[in-house]
């Protein structure tokens, strides 16, 4: 038999690969993880940030939410965040995602811009 990939997506070919072939049982997909809405040990970042210019403020809550406030823009950023490490990364409620890092100084990392505690 032969199958014209062209017109299938990534699901209907993993599918195929994996011997589900084109009749009988559709292939499982898992859902998305969970976005984390409550930490069961509060980060040891929660709290504000500012750039030493306050053109930028963060404000990480122990709930894993955040505010982003940067001059000029109308609107503020809201949404969660995770940590892994060093590394932090924030999505808004629009999706929008933004990598950050805390530096071996204390300091956050995010967009060009360095994030002091106030």
């Amino acid at each position: 038999m032969r199958i014209d990939t062209t017109i299938l997506g990534a699901t209907s070919l993993l599918a195929i690969a994996m011997g589900g072939g084109t009749g009988g049982s559709a292939l499982a997909v898992a859902p998305p993880p969970a976005v984390v809405t409550e930490a069961t040990e509060p980060p040891s970042i929660a709290g504000t940030w500012r750039s030493l210019d306050g053109v930028v403020t963060l404000v990480l809550r122990n709930d894993l939410s955040y505010d982003l406030t940067v001059q000029g823009r109308d609107r503020r950023a809201h949404g969660w965040y995770a940590v892994d490490g060093a590394d932090v990364r924030l999505r808004d409620e629009d999706g929008l995602r933004t990598p950050a890092r805390v530096t071996g100084d204390g300091l956050i990392e995010m967009a060009g811009h360095e994030l002091f505690p106030v």
